[in-house]
């Protein structure tokens, strides 16, 4: 739509705002923000206007150059996260819906080149709108609900006029592309919890199949074939399923098959399964109907390996009846949890089998049973879901997240026993679901949860899978609560904190490079040389890592601007298939692909990762580091580390998170520690 096509309330509404843009563009700088609420007030007015989008984008340039952006999270286009963009337009405060909306506007006007941005090529805008869209197809394809339309008002309207409006300009084609393509690198990590894939993915079929689905929505090429594979692992793995005939349908078709009938339903279901770390409702009627029918079969089913098998031979009788107590068409995903529990080999650790045996046979507290209930809803029985959820943290140590929520400690611990010490796991998920209450030591002292108030987490977490929804704010205030007691302790508590929290293994050895009082870095380089020292296979003696270790990052954005302290855990170093030596790391936020500006870009596949785990070449990752622990009677050989590697990570840490926290400077002394 045009200007001269524009009706009388939008040109009205249209020349209110061009005066408001005008005023703060003639405004000196420290008036302009005392300007900005006129030009939001009209950009609202504009936006809620059929054409009011063509008309924003029209004046994105000039909104911009007059400062409608500065200061604010848009203020660069060039390091914004498409993954944030969700939030703000579902937000319940106007002027952040109207501020992101206008700054989609202006990327569809640099990719259609009506405005040539000095940071932002057209094709990384295209991208950008892309996966914003690709994320949000709630906004794309569905109508709002009850809730947005009490909580926004007339502005969940407008968030779907905005996505129409830019699927028009840039196409349908490309949005598949980009939503493909996120949706295999998460799957790649496969994470716990993907109830929100499996979502997208059913909300692309559903769109797909109805008459008035766009031809472009079929995407041709590979991300056409991978949006099949997707679909079909979750609605027709097989034959005997692939019109999604509906779970009663298929149970009849089983009861009606012979042995290579099963034999070739099994091996489909197992294929679909392990490629996308995705299982079907029908895998899960399979499954229940092998245990009561054909045994033989649940290896195949199961997609197991030899030690798998080897598991499954010697426990059938465990495995038959956490099968029969957890899997269910509504429960179907804890199938992928066991499958690859039982290839990790846990089962012939001693204390594992009675652990699950007692998990079978446990009673959960009202209180507990209240919290999952609420949180998952009443199509699974609260003790199936949390058995489930043991499952797939089991099978799974490396999936495990923190959600939208600042616990990334307790998510590491988790992960962390889910991975090195799955018995104490257990045992702590038996506390919190019998007794609702998880008890830890100090220094030999006992930490009770339900003695304690709140801790890093204001209100109870979100957004977890069924373990992590127990188990973490038991871990949270337990955290808390230690961090507490070594308040009048200098230096850092984490020294302390991290062995006590996560496990023996923690080594005692602690190096941190941030002087606590002032938060200036203190010794870089000796810090550096330290870790090259402690984890790098030239100067540790070729030592692999035994157990993961905790450590702390400077977590920076793409503009390699700092944002805060983060927890995560280092998994092993090793030599990536291009010879490039590089840190595995396990990072509890959901997503380990990121990019951390200046070039350090998170690696999750590709790289030699396995399935959860992040990778950075080994001097980018020293270059975001602050803490790490190490065997203080490993030294390793720190001398022998060239300058020019050091100089190098040092580089990348002052033009990231270490600008403006140089200090004085540093002695030149490699020996000694680095620890306050």
């Amino acid at each position: 739509m045009n200007d001269a096509e524009w009706g009388p309330a939008l040109t009205s509404r249209v020349e209110q705002l061009d005066h408001a843009v005008a005023a703060m563009s003639g405004a000196p700088e420290y008036a302009k923000p005392a300007k900005l609420r006129r030009v939001l007030d009209s950009l609202r007015r504009v936006l809620t206007q059929s054409g009011g989008c063509g008309a924003v984008r029209s004046r994105a340039e000039a909104m911009e150059e007059a400062g409608v952006f500065a200061g604010t999270d848009w203020d660069q286009p060039d390091i914004l996260v498409p993954s944030l963009a969700g939030p703000s337009l579902h937000s319940d405060r106007t002027d952040t819906v109207v501020l992101e909306a206008t700054s989609e506007l202006r990327m569809v006007a640099i990719t259609q080149g009506d405005y040539e941005h000095p940071s932002m090529a057209v094709e990384d805008a295209r991208r950008f709108l892309s996966q914003v869209m690709a994320m949000n197809l709630d906004l794309l394809l569905g109508a709002p609900s009850e809730t947005e339309r009490v909580r926004q008002g007339k502005t969940a309207s407008m968030t779907r006029d905005l996505f129409a409006y830019i699927v028009d300009e840039i196409g349908y084609g490309s949005v598949l592309d980009e939503l493909v393509e996120e949706i295999w690198r998460i799957l790649r990590q496969r994470p716990i919890q993907v109830d929100q894939v499996k979502a997208m993915v059913t909300r692309i079929a559903i769109h797909r199949s109805s008459p008035e689905a766009d031809p472009g929505t079929s995407s041709p090429g590979n991300s056409g074939q991978g949006l099949d594979r997707l679909t079909t692992a979750l609605f027709g793995p097989t034959e005997a399923c692939r019109e999604d005939p509906g779970t009663d349908v298929y149970l009849t078709r089983l009861e009606a098959m012979d042995a290579e009938g099963l034999e070739f339903e099994a091996r489909g279901f197992a294929r679909a399964m392990h490629d996308t770390g995705l299982v079907s409702a029908y895998h899960a009627v399979l499954v229940r109907y092998l245990v009561d029918s054909n045994v033989y079969l649940l290896p195949d089913a199961l997609g197991l390996s030899d030690a798998g098998r080897n598991c499954l031979l010697r426990y059938g009788d465990l495995v038959h009846e956490l099968i029969q107590r957890t899997v269910s068409p509504q429960n179907a995903q804890c199938l992928y949890g066991l499958a690859l529990l039982l290839d990790r080999g846990i089962l012939h650790q001693p204390p594992v089998v009675p652990s699950l045996w007692r998990q079978l046979a446990l009673k959960l507290s009202p209180a507990v049973r209240e919290r999952l209930h609420s949180a998952f809803g009443p199509a699974v029985e609260p003790e199936s879901l949390l058995l489930g959820g043991l499952l797939a943290m089991l099978g799974q140590p490396l999936g495990v997240g923190q959600g939208d929520n600042p616990t990334c400690q307790s998510a590491r611990a988790l992960s962390m026993w889910a991975y090195n010490d799955p018995d104490y796991l257990l045992q702590v998920v038996a506390w919190a679901a019998r007794d609702d209450e998880v008890i830890a030591h100090f220094e030999g002292q006992a930490i009770s949860s339900a003695d304690l108030a709140a801790g890093v987490a204001a209100g109870d977490p979100i957004d977890l899978d069924p373990v992590s929804l127990l188990v973490v704010p038991h871990l949270d205030r337990i955290y808390a609560e230690m961090i507490r007691r070594c308040a009048d302790r200098p230096g850092d508590p984490h020294r302390w904190v991290n062995p006590e929290f996560h496990g023996w293994w923690a080594a005692r050895g602690f190096r941190i490079n941030v002087d606590v009082e002032t938060g200036n870095l203190d010794a870089p380089a000796d810090f550096i040389r330290q870790f090259f020292a402690a984890y790098h296979p030239d100067y540790n003696g070729n030592q692999p890592l035994i157990h993961p270790q905790p450590a702390g990052i400077a977590f920076t954005d793409s503009g390699a601007r700092y944002v805060g302290w983060h927890a995560i855990t280092i998994l092993r170093v090793a030599t990536d298939p291009d010879g490039v030596v590089r840190v595995y790391f396990f990072n509890p936020n959901n997503d380990s692909g990121q990019n951390w500006g200046d070039d350090v870009v998170v690696g999750t596949a590709g790289n030699g990762e396995r399935p959860g785990e992040g990778s950075l070449p080994f001097e980018q990752f020293v270059s975001r580091l602050y803490i790490f622990h190490a065997d203080p009677l490993e030294d390793g050989a720190p001398d022998q580390v060239p300058v020019e590697d050091v100089e190098r990570v040092l580089g990348y840490v002052e033009r990231s998170w270490g600008e403006g926290r140089m200090g004085d400077p540093e002695p030149e002394s490699v020996n000694g520690s680095t620890g306050i």
